[in-house]
C-alpha cells in the first residue's frame, strides 16, 4: 500500500509527463530515487498507465472510431479511418517488437539514473533540431508508409527511460516535416497501442492468485492513482496541444537540459 503524498505524487508525475516530451518512464525511475518513497510496485504503475490510456482514447475519440470503422468496413465507408489504422500498425510495430525482447532480457542499465540524464540530454538536443531545422508544412492527412514506418523506428529508442515516447515521435514526425500540432497529434494516437500493450504486458501477474490475494484497501488505492491519472492526463494534453498551436518545443528542451545536468550533478556528488 501507499501512503496519500505518494499516490498523489505518482499520478501526478504519469499523467503530466506521459505526453509531453520530457518522459514518463524516466521521472517514474526517479521517483524512488529522489525521493523517500519506496518503488511503488507494478501494480500501481498499470494503474496510473490505464488511467493516462483512458485519457488519451477520449481525447483522439474521433480519430478512435474512425480507424474502428475504417478497418471493420475495410475503407468502404471511412478510407481515411483505415488509412490512419494502417499507419498506426506500421509505427506501432517495431517498438512492439523490440519491446517484447526488452521485456524478457529486463537490462539493469535501463533503471539507472545515469542513464534517465543523458537520454534527457541526447534528445533534447535532438528535438531541438528537428523543431528549429525542418519544416512544418505536413499536416496528417500527408502521412505517408515511409513517414510512419521512420516514426515507429524512433519510437524503440523510447524503451531508455529519458528518452521520452511522445518526445521521441515527436521529434521524428517534425524531422518528416510535419506541423507540430500534427506531430503531437499522431504521437498521441501512437499511444494508444503501445500504452495498451504495456499494460496488458504489466498486468499480466495480477491475474488469477495474484489478483485475489490483491486487497481491498490495495485495489482501491489502485482505482485512486487511475484516476487521478487519468484527470492530470487529460489536463496535460489539452494545455499541449493549446501551447504548440502558438509556440514551439523549446521550453520543454530547456527543461529536459537542466534535469540532465542535474541529475549528473547529483550523481557526482553522491545525492542519489
Amino acid at each position: 500500500m501507499l501512503d496519500t503524498s505518494h499516490m498523489i505524487i505518482l499520478a501526478l508525475i504519469q499523467g503530466i509527463t506521459e505526453f509531453l516530451p520530457i518522459s514518463s518512464s524516466g521521472h517514474l525511475v526517479l521517483l524512488p530515487a529522489v525521493t523517500s518513497f519506496a518503488d511503488q510496485g507494478q501494480l500501481f504503475d498499470v494503474a496510473a498507465h490505464f488511467g493516462t490510456l483512458g485519457a488519451v482514447l477520449l481525447y483522439v475519440r474521433k480519430e478512435i472510431i474512425a480507424m474502428t470503422i475504417g478497418m471493420a468496413t475495410f475503407g468502404t465507408r471511412d478510407k481515411g479511418g483505415l488509412s490512419l489504422a494502417l499507419m498506426v500498425i506500421i509505427a506501432s510495430l517495431p517498438v512492439i517488437l523490440v519491446g517484447l525482447v526488452v521485456e524478457l532480457l529486463d537490462p539493469a542499465f535501463l533503471r539507472l539514473a545515469i542513464t534517465v540524464a543523458f537520454a534527457n540530454l541526447i534528445f533534447a538536443g535532438l528535438l531541438y533540431k528537428a523543431d528549429k531545422d525542418y519544416p512544418d508544412t505536413k499536416q496528417a492527412e500527408h502521412m505517408t508508409m515511409r513517414d510512419a514506418f521512420f516514426i515507429g523506428v524512433a519510437q524503440i529508442f523510447a524503451l531508455i527511460p529519458g528518452t521520452s515516447r511522445s518526445g521521441v515521435t515527436m521529434t521524428a514526425a517534425r524531422a518528416r516535416g510535419f506541423s507540430r500540432v500534427a506531430a503531437a497529434r499522431f504521437s498521441m494516437i501512437m499511444a494508444v497501442p503501445v500504452i495498451a500493450g504495456a499494460t496488458l504486458l504489466k498486468s499480466r501477474h495480477f491475474f488469477g492468485d495474484t489478483a485475489a490475494a490483491v486487497g481491498s484497501d490495495t485495489a482501491l488505492q489502485a482505482g485512486i492513482v487511475a484516476g487521478l491519472s487519468f484527470i492530470t492526463a487529460l489536463g496535460a494534453i489539452t494545455l499541449l496541444m493549446r501551447w504548440l498551436s502558438r509556440a514551439d518545443f523549446t521550453i520543454f528542451v530547456y527543461y529536459r537540459l537542466a534535469l540532465g545536468l542535474c541529475l549528473i550533478g547529483a550523481l557526482a556528488l553522491g545525492l542519489i
